[in-house]
């Protein structure tokens, strides 16, 4: 099969800068190592930029067959180069389009990006997330808000920006902050001191759920998974777990409100799921990531390694829900060209 595997790396195929630009860029170690793996699999690709130029690229890689139908589909990577929603740029190119993609469609991942929304739409399925509150430049109270709270910005992820603040005085400067260096409203939400686990899924329908995730924060005073961390840039970056060491009882639970996240914010094919639980084991859901990260030093490739996954055997099987889903039947079902 012809796989495309779109990413956003030198970000000059635009009309005009313009906008908020994309602090979130993958590696091209991560892109390259997917690259290899779909070859691996039999698999004819092309690395592509996520640009003005990609439909061009694509109908010159895939042209329709004589019915119009697909001939290839693209394993996404990209997170957008500038603007609002910025994962929704590339899957809303190719629907226009008509061409096939692997993860969330463009309305799943504006309301995983959207943390306020996506809290609104768990909790309305019964799932528990912490209180919390949209706060924008002259936002004069956190209401009712329990400190401390953390604050982030609202349409961001890999822990931008994000404060643990103690004290109300401090919140006003940490919201405008963020207004200012983000331009976009900051989600306060109340601290969970507790356990952190991540729970990766797989799939669609009955997404597979992967052995869980637990940071180890040791002895540090800050435990947040911050932006450091996540980049690998901190002295001291929590050590995972994995698999995570929790009873049954409550192995049960963090499934199936992690499942329940997935389906209330419309996510595909594959995700990640952050949560915390208190010191009483009540579970509460932070956010969902709707482009799990795929590097090789990534939770969610850690998690599917633990579960017998090869990362080859991984990247594959992301490949074949999303053919699954577009097409109804396995593509190692069909003649790989």
């Amino acid at each position: 099969m012809r796989v495309a595997v779109v990413w956003n790396h030198n970000r000059t195929g635009v009309i005009n800068r313009f906008g908020q630009s994309c602090p979130e860029i993958y590696d091209r170690e991560a892109v390259e190592s997917v690259v290899a793996a779909l070859e691996e699999g039999g698999h004819d690709t092309l690395l592509c930029e996520g640009d003005k130029g990609l439909l061009a690229m694509l109908e010159r890689f895939m042209p329709p067959d004589p019915e119009a139908r697909p001939s290839g589909i693209v394993f996404n990577m990209a997170y957008g180069i500038q603007g609002e929603c910025r994962y929704t740029h590339i899957p809303a190119m190719l629907e226009m389009a008509g061409v096939p993609y692997t993860g969330s469609s463009p309305l799943g991942h504006g309301l995983a990006l959207d943390k306020a929304i996506s809290k609104r739409l768990i909790r309305d399925r019964g799932v528990p997330t912490p209180n919390f509150r949209v706060m924008g430049r002259g936002t004069q109270s956190p209401g009712d808000l329990r400190f401390p709270v953390v604050v982030k910005p609202r349409h961001e992820s890999t822990s931008f920006g994000l404060q643990l603040i103690h004290e109300p005085a401090r919140l006003r400067h940490a919201v405008e902050e963020i207004v200012a260096n983000y331009g976009q409203d900051a989600l306060v939400e109340e601290y969970i001191e507790g356990r952190e686990i991540w729970v990766a899924l797989l799939g669609n329908g009955e997404p597979e759920v992967l052995p869980f995730v637990e940071l180890d924060f040791g002895d540090r005073e800050t435990r947040l998974m911050t932006w450091e961390d996540k980049a690998h840039l901190a002295v001291a970056a929590p050590r995972r777990i994995c698999p995570a060491r929790i009873e049954s009882k409550l192995a049960r639970v963090l499934r199936a409100i992690s499942v329940s996240t997935f389906r209330a914010c419309l996510c595909r094919d594959y995700a990640r799921v952050d949560l915390r639980i208190d010191r009483s084991g009540q579970p509460f859901v932070l956010e969902i990531n709707s482009m799990a990260a795929l590097g090789m030093r990534s939770a969610y490739v850690q998690a599917a390694t633990t579960g017998g996954l090869s990362f080859s055997s991984l990247v594959n099987r992301i490949l074949d829900v999303a053919h699954t889903r577009y097409f109804g039947i396995s593509n190692r079902d069909l003649t790989v060209p």
